[in-house]
């Protein structure tokens, strides 16, 4: 028995030549953190998009852009029905579908999650993806065909809003963690 174990403190999985397996213990309160964690950027993230959606619509649809920065960068509310630029706007519902699938997806990694930064990055995909599916589901025409509500229009550039900003950010942060070697359990590859 180990100090530690005799100390009551949880030990680190380790692998066959004794090096630690993970960049962190794997409790059960550890995974817990974590999954708070990923819901509360979650929360942030969607809470931050719909109040400025709610905000955008009610001040600025049909009204002339507002110039931020020149026409650099204007906030214009569009409906978007389709992907980033427009693209395929008669498959909404395929986008719906598509979104349901990543917050599955999330949820069924969350159940082995014990990395902070992985919580973080699936929290703002989480977020991003619940903020986008809300305007699919109810807002008009509804049911599934919703358009997405989009504002922050920089020059030469798709108008987009937070939630996909929120998935840009938490997609660049997998790719970024992906390439360093570390997975959602906490396992570090030195490939």
């Amino acid at each position: 028995m180990t100090e530690a174990e005799q100390a009551g403190r949880p030990t680190e999985p380790t692998g066959p030549t004794g090096a630690t397996a993970t960049a962190g213990g794997k409790s059960g309160a550890g995974g817990r953190r974590r999954i708070a964690v990923l819901l509360a950027v979650a929360a942030f993230a969607y809470l931050l998009d719909l109040g400025s959606k709610l905000l955008v619509v009610a001040q600025l649809e049909h009204h002339d852009p507002i110039q931020v920065i020149g026409t650099w960068l204007q906030f214009e509310v569009i409906r978007n029905r389709g992907a980033a630029f427009g693209i395929g706007e008669a498959m909404t519902i395929v986008f719906t579908v598509i979104a349901t699938a990543v917050i599955v997806a999330i949820a069924r990694i969350a159940r082995k999650l014990y990395s902070l930064p992985w919580a973080i990055a699936l929290g703002l995909l989480l977020g991003g993806a619940f903020g986008n599916l809300t305007d699919r589901l109810f807002r008009s025409p509804g049911g599934f065909e919703g358009g997405v509500v989009d504002f922050i229009a920089p020059a030469h550039f798709a108008v987009f809003n937070l939630a996909d900003s929120a998935i840009v950010c938490g997609g660049f942060l997998i790719v970024i963690l992906s390439f360093r070697g570390l997975d959602p359990d906490g396992t570090v590859h030195k490939d």
